[in-house]
């Protein structure tokens, strides 16, 4: 019989304390441990998911799903580097964030502290799993992690080993559990699990993103989805604007923060639109043009409404003419997601314009978007890149799954 989400918070909530007592180099010893583990079982891993991805494959599942799906030897040794990473990084919990000390003698603490349980809803990717865990447990909080049916073989033996871990460790294997339930129905549980989830982590469509978002009564971090823009302006380097462009779709398109669509100045376009699109097309990138671009590239396809809102997750790229980048900026506020927009310049006043007109987590200046990702940044792993203000924004890791409480002291202070 299937245990269901309530009673698996139940239980992840009556272990947390366990963990949140530990030292923190136990923490780092854990998952150092869970690292050396997961590069042992490295065989059977990649067993169980490829005949995972040889099945959905045979199920028609799209080329970006298939290539999420997929766990090869570089990205396990990837997914194995994160977590050591994880485990040497410093330890904030308990840290004192600030102090201070009143008039009347009360201390005052500001401490960083865990969030207590966090569930994590993902599509596909199992790596997720390992990357998930090992976050929630540095931070001190145990996971509720419910994948897709499609890796619930790997995801069942990833978690089976961060189970042996933490049990080898003394430690409740309760703090990191899959959900049992595969159905729609799970994810609304989980979304509605105030009092037993204290965050709820969505990393995936954008169905589910909206799902989620308007199901839930915990607080949710939106990882929103990545319809990343690159404004080429009129002093672009054309070198430079082909090489971004290119790594942008095409590096590897089935990310969120591949780009989706190429704005143009139109003076930038009418001398180097033609080899733009020749070269992407080389490159085997369907065009959806505007009317402008479209006449000038015979037999090309002419975009639509959808396919400026549209995050492609293939080699397919839309192509936009704009006449400044007041009109890249407005296009951008109209169709982007707020995950990672650039802007390939040599011009201080268009960047600086771009730079305070564009409202997003990570803006670039002559540099892919393919970099917003944790581990480029410096930031370290992450749970996922925030598209929402609150709490956290950007790249998440180890400090968005943590907030804080006040310590106070005194000595006898009455009011």
């Amino acid at each position: 019989m299937l245990i269901t989400v309530t009673e698996q918070a139940k239980r992840a909530q009556a272990v947390t304390p366990a963990l949140q007592a530990c030292a923190a180099g136990k923490r780092s010893q854990i998952l150092s441990d869970l690292g050396r583990t997961l590069l042992a079982r490295q065989a059977d891993i990649m067993a169980i998911n490829l005949a995972e991805v040889k099945e959905q494959a045979s199920l028609g599942l799209a080329d970006a799903l298939l290539d999420r799906l997929t766990l090869n030897a570089a990205r396990i040794a990837s997914m194995v580097e994160g977590v050591q990473q994880i485990a040497a990084a410093a330890d904030i919990i308990g840290e004192t964030i600030e102090s201070w000390q009143r008039p009347n003698g009360l201390l005052v603490r500001k401490v960083r502290v865990p969030l207590g349980v966090i569930g994590v809803i993902y599509e596909a990717r199992p790596n997720v799993t390992v990357d998930a865990a090992a976050l929630c447990l540095k931070s001190g909080n145990a996971v509720l992690l419910r994948g897709s049916r499609m890796a619930a073989r790997t995801n069942a033996y990833l978690v089976s080993i961060i189970a042996e871990t933490l049990t080898r460790h003394g430690l409740p294997s309760d703090l990191v559990q899959m959900v049992q339930d595969g159905s729609h129905q799970s994810v609304l549980e989980m979304a509605q699990a105030r009092g037993l989830l204290d965050l709820i982590v969505p990393r995936g469509g954008a169905e589910l993103i909206r799902t989620v978002i308007e199901s839930a009564t915990v607080p949710v971090l939106e990882t929103g989805v990545g319809n990343c823009h690159l404004y080429i302006d009129k002093s672009a380097p054309v070198e430079m604007a082909l090489s971004l462009s290119l790594n942008g779709k095409c590096s590897r398109p089935g990310v969120c923060n591949a780009v989706e669509t190429i704005l143009l100045h139109q003076a930038w376009a009418e001398k180097h639109f033609l080899r733009l699109a020749r070269e992407l097309q080389v490159a085997g990138v369907a065009l959806r043009l505007c009317p402008e671009l479209q006449v000038r590239v015979p037999g090309s396809t002419l975009a639509d409404t959808h396919d400026w809102s549209s995050e492609f997750l293939d080699l397919t790229v839309a192509i936009k003419q704009v006449a400044s980048v007041d009109e890249a900026i407005a296009h951008i506020k109209r169709y982007g997601t707020r995950h990672s927009e650039a802007i390939v310049s040599l011009d201080d006043a268009s960047v600086s314009r771009f730079f305070a007109g564009v409202d997003a987590a990570c803006l670039y200046h002559n540099a892919s978007t393919r970099f917003s990702d944790g581990y480029a940044l410096g930031l370290g792993a992450e749970i996922g890149i925030s598209t929402q203000k609150l709490h956290a924004r950007g790249p998440t890791g180890i400090l968005g799954l943590t907030t804080y409480k006040y310590l106070i002291s005194g000595t006898g202070q009455t009011r």
